[in-house]
């Protein structure tokens, strides 16, 4: 599918400003969509919206299907009485720049339980009983996995009592009775974070702005999918990955990336015309307008990793039936709005695999400021996973100077670069480059160094997934700036509903 030429901002939900610690679908995402529409820009381009696990990363989430119910906006509850202004009085001290994620959930799971209390009190209403059927084939496996998990205190599924864990009929029936209410609590959370996600989406819409959202092409073997659907998963008798995904040493690390997931049984998920990942793709086409594909070069070939590696060196490429699942999702759902990450190591059977769809790819200016770009792709001045624009340059300047040089000789820079002019040279390089499609991430348009960087591939735990957005930063001033670039490249024409 052919994107018009647009441009957006790529920020998580998470980032933005908020006084309950963590960005929420309340009135600071709703200004954020305001900040969008002022500075003329179409796109919105989040990561992946699901439940977060270990790590604390959206690529390691406890289900493919549920959303991060810590998005959900107290505000919000409050507008719907289900919270009061006194439940907030003792508001903790959160750090304006970062998620402080432990703290967060404390701080926001008791208000929630409060919010659950008060709505069971009440009739639930049609609304909640639509939501609860339309959305059982993935639903009631999750509530029920996480009222184990919190009944476990917290364990990974195949450290559970063995009979529950690896559902043993008689036991289910024990723990859906003794769990009831826990189940109805999980089930509520989502009902709340799905109503107030599409109020949020109908607003972006209605401002002209489309939402990018995020596929992850693994999930976590702790995860309601592989725990309630074992069979398609490369998993022990245990429960533990048997086979593990990651990636072999590249320009992101030179010993690869050991992610931890368990590959997929493909013969296995084939049997039933891929239902799980058309369930996957129906879902998140009604959750955003345009879908990213994580790690799109799995799905021709993917790495696979022998369980017990403690690096992602030793492995072996596997060919995977990319071509059957997208023909069927297409079969499906026509021709989906689909970017696709093909960063890294690509073959040409993984860029026949992409023009075959017509699906547009990435290209980050970090790593190729000085190449052109086709129209049919995505140019990022970098992306979650690289650091700042900023960041890299102050890096580039001690450990790379060949590079410095090539960026003074390409951008016809004499003497010394400063590093927030470079920010706004590689933005206004990626707004006026051929490609359909710019996104710039928000850091890089605030010009902020390494401290702001969203995570480091290979890496758990620090500030990783952490940065927020300060409110003060999001002036009128950068509005106009943007939106005067966008103007002056051709980006962003009224096609798709209508500016403020």
């Amino acid at each position: 599918m052919k994107f018009g030429r647009e441009s957006g901002i790529l920020m998580h939900p998470t980032s933005l400003p908020s006084k309950f610690g963590i960005g929420e679908l309340g009135s600071e995402a709703y200004g954020f969509v305001d900040f969008l529409a002022s500075s003329r820009q179409r796109l919105w381009q989040i990561l992946p919206l699901g439940p977060v696990g270990y790590g604390e990363s959206p690529y390691q989430c406890f289900s493919a299907f549920a959303g991060n119910t810590m998005l959900i906006s107290i505000e919000r509850l409050i507008e719907d009485k289900l919270l009061f202004h006194e439940d907030i009085d003792a508001l903790p001290d959160f750090d304006v720049r970062l998620v402080e994620f432990e703290k967060v959930k404390a701080f926001k799971s008791e208000l929630l339980r409060k919010a659950f209390n008060r709505f069971e009190a009440v009739n639930a209403g049609e609304d909640y009983n639509r939501f609860l059927e339309e959305n059982n084939y993935w639903l009631d496996e999750f509530s029920f996995f996480m009222a184990l998990k919190e009944h476990f205190g917290g364990a990974a599924w195949n450290l559970w009592e063995k009979e529950i864990a690896f559902r043993n009929a008689k036991m289910m029936k024990y723990y859906r009775n003794r769990l009831s209410g826990e189940i109805e609590y999980q089930r509520f959370l989502q009902y709340m974070f799905f109503s107030q996600w599409k109020l949020l989406k109908a607003y972006a819409n209605n401002k002209g702005i489309k939402i990018i959202g995020d596929l992850p092409i693994f999930i976590s073997y702790d995860s309601s999918d592989a725990w309630s659907q074992s069979h398609l998963f490369e998993l022990d008798e245990e429960g533990n990955p048997a086979k593990i995904a990651g990636v072999p040493p590249d320009y992101f690390s030179e010993t690869g990336q050991l992610w931890g997931n368990p590959h997929y049984k493909w013969n296995e998920m084939e049997k039933d015309g891929f239902k799980w990942w058309r369930d996957r793709f129906k879902l998140l086409l009604q959750m955003v307008d345009i879908i990213r594909i994580d790690h799109f070069r799995g799905f021709e070939s993917y790495w696979e990793i022998p369980a017990g590696e403690k690096t992602a060196e030793k492995g072996r490429w596997v060919k995977a039936p990319g071509r059957k699942l997208f023909q069927t999702l297409r079969d499906c759902y026509g021709d989906m709005p689909i970017i696709v990450e093909d960063l890294g190591f690509i073959t040409r059977e993984v860029e026949e695999l992409k023009n075959e769809f017509g699906f547009p790819g990435m290209k980050i200016l970090q790593f190729t400021f000085d190449e052109p770009f086709e129209e049919n792709s995505v140019v990022y001045t970098g992306t979650h996973d690289n650091d700042t624009t900023v960041g890299w340059y102050m890096k580039v300047k001690i450990k790379n100077p060949e590079v410095e040089n090539a960026l003074k000789k390409y951008f016809n820079i004499s003497g010394e670069i400063d590093e927030k002019a470079l920010c706004w040279i590689l933005i206004e390089a990626a707004l006026s480059s051929k490609a359909n499609t710019a996104v710039i991430p928000m850091q890089d348009l605030l010009c902020l160094g390494s401290e702001a960087r969203m995570n480091i591939p290979n890496t758990i735990g620090g500030k990783n997934w952490g940065w927020r957005l300060e409110k003060r930063l999001l002036t009128p001033e950068l509005a106009q700036k943007l939106a005067e670039l966008s103007a002056q490249y051709g980006r962003n024409k009224k096609s798709f509903g209508e500016f403020p």
